[in-house]
């Protein structure tokens, strides 16, 4: 049976979508599928092209027709998410470009949003990072890849409250943020993903059980603490992160003590001297099977946003458990302060997804819709990566292509951007059409995409 050709998207879109079309069995599905990442991707401020559609009013704007279309596309038709998300994975893993390796972090963290009434799936009263307290919202839980050059999402999952569930936390089928992160670790094992160590802040890193998950899957970890953490020893002797970094004699930068300098490099090219330690807390320290490391701006004053609390289970060179049967490469405390520097690569990429690629910005309510929704954000995001990795044509002039950072290259990295040219004038005619620099804003879609609206 010949298969309905899909009406053609722009030409860098389209290049992209067609490794997907085997996954949807209608033309109405790959058609959506093209005309849903076409609206996610063009400018968020026209109200009359394909994003006004993705994101419509659910007044105004629900009765277009092509608004019950995608609608349909997401919540009724029959094409697995899933599959969907390995495929995207298969193709970042694949290209040299975006390919994970052992210099990168797999990053763990939740982000909330908003969400009013009580019909949406997920929907409940639950703290949301984002706004600094409690609210009505969905809570995802997703795992990123990052190094100093490329950071690209891997899984999401929406984490349902224990309202949700008739027996509340004693439901068999409640999972807790910590079990939903554990899990998506795994998916990204069994996707292919490799990195250096896991990296969380301190809602995931205060918790043993996670830590020991990690641990007995063979994944290296670098994660936070909270500065005032529970106590670590008995009685008169009870102590807190805190506390055990004052511990470490510090006589200024001239007698540091028991401080190392730790130069850190970022992307803009400036530096920054802070000053690491590996710290004794309790049973964690230097040559435990556990190192508990403490970085800082100022070990004087340990200031509270420039001051970071961490324990891995990555050894320290030299160490009784640097020998040649360990699970890990040892990392000194520049190599530990560099890995949880990427960190916070997530931030900017729920920046992206969520103010450019309009992650939250749904009229859905099932869960099945909801995840697809997000999928989709997801596919478009790392279609930004895979246009601007696009090598030119063997005509074109040679531009700087972004390879693998040196090894003393900083925790932000090196701009991945080419030089801009100082001709004005094209120097031939290009391969296919191309994006104008989609890593700064998915917003910078080619004109052709509003050109092409419906409405």
């Amino acid at each position: 049976m010949v298969r309905a050709v899909c009406p053609s998207t722009a030409g860098p879109l389209e290049d992209y979508a067609a490794r997907f079309d085997d996954l949807f069995s209608r033309l109405a599905q790959r058609r959506g599928f093209r005309d849903y990442l076409a609206g996610l991707l063009a400018p968020r401020d026209r109200n009359k092209t394909l994003t006004g559609l993705v994101g419509a009013e659910p007044v105004e704007g629900a009765q277009h027709a092509a608004v019950q279309r995608l609608q349909y596309f997401l919540s009724q038709s029959t094409w697995d998410s899933d599959q969907v998300n390995e495929r995207r994975l298969e193709l970042l893993l694949t290209d040299p470009s975006t390919a994970p390796h052992e210099r990168g972090v797999l990053v763990i963290d939740d982000s909330g949003d908003r969400k009013d009434g009580t019909r949406t799936a997920h929907v409940g009263r639950q703290w949301l990072g984002r706004y600094g307290k409690t609210d009505n919202g969905i809570v995802t839980v997703t795992t990123v890849w990052a190094d100093e050059r490329v950071y690209y999402p891997l899984h999401a999952e929406p984490y349902t409250p224990a309202s949700h569930f008739a027996k509340k936390r004693a439901d068999p089928d409640f999972r807790t943020k910590l079990q939903i992160a554990a899990d998506l670790v795994a998916k990204a094992h069994t996707a292919g993903v490799t990195c250096r160590a896991v990296v969380a802040d301190c809602f995931y890193g205060d918790h043993d059980d996670l830590r020991a998950e990690l641990r007995q899957g063979g994944w290296g970890f670098v994660m936070a603490l909270k500065p005032a953490r529970g106590t670590w020893q008995y009685q008169a002797e009870a102590y807190t992160p805190k506390d055990a970094a004052r511990a470490v004699p510090w006589g200024g930068p001239h007698d540091p003590g028991g401080w190392s300098p730790v130069q850190r490099r970022f992307r803009d090219g400036h530096t920054e001297t802070w000053w690491a330690t590996d710290a004794s807390l309790g049973w964690w320290g230097p040559d435990a099977h556990t190192r508990f490391v403490v970085a800082t701006a100022d070990p004087q004053t340990l200031p509270d946003k420039a001051t970071w609390y961490l324990v891995t289970n990555v050894p320290r060179p030299g160490g009784p458990h640097d020998t040649p049967e360990r699970h890990h490469q040892p990392a000194d405390l520049t190599e530990i302060v560099r890995l949880y520097g990427i960190r916070h690569w997530i931030e900017q990429s729920y920046k992206h997804v969520k103010d450019e690629l309009g992650w939250a910005d749904f009229q859905v309510r099932s869960a099945t819709a909801i995840r697809r929704h997000q999928t989709l954000v997801h596919c478009a995001f790392s279609f930004c990566w895979n246009t601007w990795f696009d090598p030119p044509a063997p005509h074109e002039p040679p531009t700087a292509s972004p390879q693998l950072l040196p090894d003393d290259a900083g925790e932000r990295g090196h701009s991945s951007r080419p030089a801009p040219r100082i001709p004005v004038l094209a120097q031939g005619p290009t391969r296919r059409p191309r994006l104008a620099h989609p890593m700064a804003a998915a917003a910078t879609l080619v004109e052709s995409l509003v050109r092409q609206a419906p409405a």
